[in-house]
């Protein structure tokens, strides 16, 4: 705005001059002041557009930067809410998998408790067993002893099968327990055992 100022004032300055019609000295000064001043305006201006390029290119820059900022705070937001919804479904897999962990502890306990039982279970029929097995297999090699009946216990269910080795030949004993009595089977069978001791 100054160097208006000034350019107009040399102009009228000039204006004057050549209205009064002064020596040529004079004129020459003006001339170069006038000059001096169109100088001082160009490298102003220069000056001046140079400042609004750098302005320009610093908005520009900011405006860049204002855009990246919001475009990271978006993906940040988006990321957010993904990473929000992957700890809500990691929350509900945790109290899925806490439910069945639950679950299988009780089953386990439950399990325990069978296995317990069994055990006891298992050492009242060994108790058992002890006592009863080894009479009746007493008893079955003393009636064999008794009886000389060699026994087939591959026979079909109901049939008394086996081999009777009597004092000179050995006979076979074929019985069928379904049409005949356990009394006539009993009886039959014990007349077969030489009672001569």
């Amino acid at each position: 705005m100054a160097a208006f100022r000034d350019l107009e004032e040399v102009s009228q300055g000039l204006l004057r001059l050549l209205g009064a019609n002064r020596a040529e000295a004079q004129q020459r000064r003006v001339l170069e002041r006038h000059e001096q001043m169109v100088q001082r305006l160009l490298e102003t201006q220069d000056g001046a557009e140079q400042q609004l390029g750098e302005i320009l290119a610093m908005e520009k820059e900011v405006a860049q930067n204002l855009l990246d900022v919001k475009e990271q705070a978006h993906q940040g937001g988006a990321e957010l809410q993904q990473l929000e919804a992957e700890l809500q479904k990691a929350g509900e897999e945790d109290a899925r998998l806490k439910g069945s962990l639950l679950q299988l502890t009780r089953e386990l306990e439950e399990l325990k408790e069978m296995e317990a039982d069994l055990e006891r279970q298992e050492r009242e029929v060994d108790e058992d067993t002890t006592v009863t097995i080894p009479s009746a297999v007493y008893v079955a090699q003393l009636y064999r002893q008794v009886s000389k009946i060699e026994w087939d216990y591959e026979c079909d269910p109901g049939m008394i099968k086996g081999i009777h080795h009597g004092p000179s030949i050995a006979q076979p004993v074929h019985l069928d327990g379904t049409q005949l009595s356990s009394k006539f089977i009993s009886d039959y069978l014990w007349s077969m055992v030489d009672t001569k001791w």
